[in-house]
């Protein structure tokens, strides 16, 4: 039997991980479980008479919206990180329902980054955000309305490029990826009551960025996978913390883990490279599916491969966008490549990561074109979209419509019926 029809199946039987619903929610970075993958109809050219609204913003981030019911929250942060701000948005009509804001201090990162890159995550009750002030990492729950239910200090952060980091929910649980340069773990906290539940220790030397996601394994237990430079890609339990497998798939040189890592099928996918030197895209069968029950790798590309995008899975093809603008078609399957070509009308980079719906691909540049491609095995570029604002943000969809943080406004793009 091959292993793209397990494949294809497998992605309709994920037991366990978040689904999308006809009333779809968008509630961490990239959408359930960082797919990327969302249902609407949005156009694929517009202008700004296609706007639902836009509200501009007074404070700056690259983090990406997220959205539960008819609210959206996001990040924010004075210019000089001094004050951070958790914002709630009416998904609706574009107003600001509430804002909180809290005391911060500056600290050093990289000229891309900023104070509020991270991107919260969002559940039926509460908003969970993270931000650090270099001396100290501070993860806290509020309501969607606005009052605070619990703040926890995780201590310090190291790292010359600034913090940048994502926590998602599995279950009853806060899931913080807290790789650095300095000391490191991997921590689960109640996200009733911010409690630390586990923690993990980890040999990290690089701060990491990437989100984890959740593999539903063929006996039903799910399991979360992180990547990282120094420990490859990871399974861990979250029900006990530990360890269930580990593979070291990236290269010897400093590199740094800043897509996600993605499920396809029965196969996890993540990425690590270094900005000037090597690039990987790796994809392994995780042990609880492997036949010798050993996390074995499938396939590997290392040729015009993404450092900073997150991989993106659309029905039977596999897309990754790197920073300078050019797409691979892979079998995700076989790591066959389909097609490569580069986008066209788009000069500048590209820092967001791509997204999907109804089966078109979007992905924003730095300068804020909005690059469509159709789906598929045949490259097919079918418009350019001209935000005129910066962004650095990857677009959430959600409710039939697309939200897009740039760094000077809150866009809702309208989505057809």
């Amino acid at each position: 039997m091959s292993r793209l029809p397990r494949m294809m199946i497998a992605l309709l039987v994920l037991a366990g991980v978040p689904t999308l619903a006809p009333a779809q929610q968008w509630p961490r970075f990239r959408g359930p479980n960082g797919a990327g993958v969302g249902e609407a109809r949005i156009p694929v050219k517009w202008s700004r008479a296609a706007y639902r609204w836009r509200l501009p913003l007074d404070a700056a981030g690259h983090g990406s919206p997220v959205l539960w019911g008819s609210k959206l929250f996001f990040n924010a942060s004075s210019a000089d990180g001094r004050q951070r701000r958790v914002v709630c948005v009416s998904a609706t009509d574009g107003t600001v329902a509430w804002e909180k804001g809290f005391s911060g201090a500056g600290h050093k990162k990289h000229r891309f980054n900023g104070y509020a890159t991270g991107t919260p995550t969002v559940d039926e009750k509460n908003v969970y955000a993270m931000w650090d002030t270099g001396e100290q990492l501070t993860a806290m729950a509020l309501t969607h309305g606005g009052d605070i239910v619990w703040r926890r200090k995780l201590g310090p952060v190291k790292g010359g490029h600034g913090f940048g980091v994502s926590p998602m929910i599995l279950g009853d649980l806060l899931i913080v990826p807290n790789d650095q340069d300095g000391p490191s773990s991997l921590l689960a906290l109640d996200k009733a009551t911010g409690e630390v539940r586990w923690t993990l220790a980890r040999r990290s030397k690089r701060l990491t960025y990437s989100v984890p996601c959740v593999f539903a394994a063929p006996g039903g237990a799910n399991e979360l996978i992180f990547t990282n430079w120094t420990h490859g890609i990871t399974g861990v339990d979250p029900r006990k913390g530990k360890v269930n497998w580990e593979l070291d798939v990236f290269g010897d040189d400093k590199e740094r883990a800043i897509g996600s890592p993605i499920v396809a099928g029965d196969l996890v996918i993540g990425t690590c490279g270094f900005v000037t030197k090597d690039k990987h895209v790796v994809a392994i069968r995780p042990a609880s599916g492997a036949a010798g029950g050993k996390a074995e790798e499938i396939w590997r590309v290392e040729r015009s491969v993404p450092h900073i995008p997150t991989p993106l899975l659309v029905g039977e093809h596999l897309y990754l966008w790197t920073e300078g603008g050019i797409v691979t078609c892979l079998n995700p399957g076989t790591g066959q490549v389909i097609y490569r070509e580069r986008v066209e009308g788009v000069v500048d980079k590209f820092f967001s990561s791509p997204v999907a719906a109804d089966g078109k691909i979007f992905c924003v540049s730095n300068e804020g074109k909005m690059v469509v491609l159709a789906a598929g095995a045949t490259f097919r570029q079918l418009a350019v979209n001209d935000l005129g604002e910066d962004c650095r943000a990857t677009p959430a969809i959600a409710n039939g419509d697309m939200y897009v943080r740039t760094g000077q406004s809150l866009i809702c793009i309208r989505g057809g019926s």
